[in-house]
């Protein structure tokens, strides 16, 4: 019994443990550019077009930090830089389902997203590439670096079928614009 009572005793605290690991992935906005994307919340033209520009300044950040030779721990902070990207990216696409669902009128950032995409993606090749000189250092972050690209590349493709998507429906009057969304917004 008592064998039992300590066994999920450690059973209880190992979960607690991994549920407060778990928690504490950092946020990658700073809180100026939370207060932004709130401001934000309801048109869709800013918002997007706020987190390509966070997304951009995190790779823009990396090519810096990776360029001055005075940085430490670089290989960390490659990876942290580039999840922040990823996570950012993430948060990009799942606001663009949202608007999606709401029939939202989103070509314009659209087309300014599938711009970025192709920025995006230049600059990460262009990291993978410069990593095989240093595959110590790479390994420390090919994983995310590799998932940043797969998701970027797919993604790219996918905004290029929704804009075409978009101006068929407009086409069609199925999307709501931009006044019509404004309407529906919170006070």
């Amino acid at each position: 019994m008592r064998a039992l009572r300590l066994s999920l005793g450690l059973l209880l605290c190992a979960m607690a443990a991994s549920t407060s690991l778990a928690q504490r992935h950092r946020d990658p906005l700073t809180p100026p550019e939370i207060d932004q994307i709130r401001d934000a919340s309801w048109e869709p033209r800013q918002r997007l077009a706020l987190y390509v520009q966070f997304a951009r300044a995190r790779l823009v950040k990396l090519e810096q930090m990776r360029a001055d030779p005075k940085t430490t721990n670089r290989p960390q902070q490659t990876h942290d830089l580039l999840d922040d990207f990823q996570l950012l990216y993430d948060e990009l696409n799942e606001n663009i389902e949202t608007y999606l669902d709401r029939k939202d009128d989103i070509r314009k950032p659209l087309k300014l997203i599938i711009d970025a995409d192709t920025e995006f993606s230049a600059k990460l090749h262009a990291l993978k590439d410069a990593a095989d000189v240093k595959p110590s250092e790479y390994r420390d972050y090919e994983f995310v670096l590799t998932n940043a690209l797969e998701t970027v590349d797919g993604s790219g493709d996918d905004h290029r079928k929704l804009l075409a998507e978009q101006e068929d429906a407009a086409r069609h009057k199925k999307l709501n614009s931009a006044s019509r969304a404004q309407a529906g917004k919170p006070e």
